[in-house]
């Protein structure tokens, strides 16, 4: 299983950590950020593949922002690839 850390860049949250294992996500935790929503994009993300996760969260923004913490995760996974 390999464990990877990522800075995050434009959002609340400042890092995110997670673990995958034969392209599938095992955990994933936020560091800062709205607490109930990053849980709840977290616990949708595990036991999927790492590319469907990418497509699903890729793209999204918080209000203004051109990113959000979802979008940093795909950020994350696509550099973990």
């Amino acid at each position: 299983m390999a464990k990877y850390s990522y800075q995050t860049s434009g959002t609340c949250s400042k890092e995110i950590q997670f673990e995958v294992e034969d392209g599938i996500i095992n955990s994933v935790t936020f560091v800062g950020g709205c607490n109930g929503n990053t849980q709840g994009v977290a616990k949708l993300c595990i036991g999927r593949n790492v590319q469907e996760v990418i497509g699903i969260l890729e793209g999204i923004k918080c209000g203004s922002r051109p990113t959000s913490c979802p979008d940093q995760l795909a950020k994350a996974l696509k550099q973990a690839l």
